[in-house]
């Protein structure tokens, strides 16, 4: 992939360019990662809908998801508009095309001879994918339908300069349920009581805000998460703990070898108070050292997690 990718610079240095810009504005893809995770959120809008897979979306919101990813990276990333194509990206003309079938990007004829900045993501993977390809007619194969747009021919997809190549997809947590417990979360009557069962059966797991708000289906979904009558207070009488985004809730989940929820995620899970000669990882919560609960440990009231600052309230 190196040697390729040097070839592939060599030969066309605005497409190098335009990868440098690119690699340095997102070094390790985290911002694109989220605009995708974003977008399929967007255009299922589980608040509304209740919907959590793609399958659900009808075909003219398919038809429009690549609409919405051009416009979602260039609110995130700020590219200036192009004269031909979509962007302008270090001063060259960029096309972007999305599809969430891999090879599936639809070129148009004036994309020819143009870079075009191909992204995939498929949600039933928790996987994405984007690179840089000059668009040649010898690369597309012919097509039938009435606005001329043609496909990459797959022998010629080896010619793609990869920025980020089958990374990871932050995790569509409903979707990725085992399906007994996804149908107890939603068989619950109310929001409230929807959060509560997710945070008991989603354990040790990132859950982003949007699947918060599919499952709440109610505008104030972020206060049923909360302490003071939230999903916080109403579990903690179980021995469960929801961590946030803040650096406090960060290093406990660390500390747990837990994964560290990030930018509006929530990781809940079971903790148990450490004993002389636990050898399992601990996190001082509240003044005492807490591990992760095992089945046989007994269910005892969880810790108050540390406030988001100094003048916050007890409990968040």
């Amino acid at each position: 992939m190196i040697i390729q990718n040097q070839v592939l610079s060599q030969d066309d240095p605005e497409l190098a360019l335009v990868h440098a810009q690119l690699r340095l504005l997102d070094p390790a893809g985290q911002r694109f990662a989220r605009v995708l995770r974003d977008t399929i959120d967007q255009l299922l809008n589980g608040e509304v809908t209740g919907r959590y897979e793609w399958k659900s979306l009808f075909k003219t919101e398919k038809t429009h998801a690549g609409t919405v990813v051009e416009i979602n990276l260039q609110r995130e990333f700020a590219f200036e508009d192009g004269v031909a194509m979509d962007y302008r990206i270090g001063g060259v003309d960029v096309d972007c095309k999305y599809s969430q079938q891999f090879g599936g990007w639809m070129i148009p004829p004036e994309a020819v001879g143009h870079l075009c900045l191909l992204v995939w993501a498929d949600d039933y993977k928790s996987l994405w994918s984007a690179g840089l390809l000059r668009i040649a007619p010898e690369l597309l194969n012919g097509g039938s339908n009435r606005d001329m747009k043609l496909t990459v021919k797959a022998e010629h997809r080896t010619k793609i300069l990869w920025l980020w190549h089958d990374a990871e997809l932050p995790e569509n947590t409903l979707l990725h349920m085992d399906p007994t417990d996804r149908e107890a979360v939603f068989a619950q009557k109310s929001g409230q009581a929807r959060l509560n069962e997710l945070f008991r059966r989603a354990q040790r797991r990132r859950i982003g805000r949007n699947v918060v708000r599919t499952v709440a289906q109610q505008k104030d979904y972020m206060k049923r998460v909360r302490g003071n009558g939230g999903s916080r207070s109403s579990l903690r009488r179980e021995g469960i703990i929801i961590m946030g985004d803040y650096r406090a809730h960060q290093e406990i989940a660390r500390q747990l070898a837990l994964p560290m929820p990030q930018e509006g995620d929530f990781v809940s899970a079971r903790v148990a108070r450490s004993v002389p000669g636990d050898s399992r990882p601990f996190a001082v919560i509240d003044g005492d050292a807490w591990v992760l609960a095992e089945h046989g440990d007994p269910v005892i009231p969880a810790p108050l997690l540390p406030p988001h600052t100094a003048s916050a309230e007890t409990e968040i």
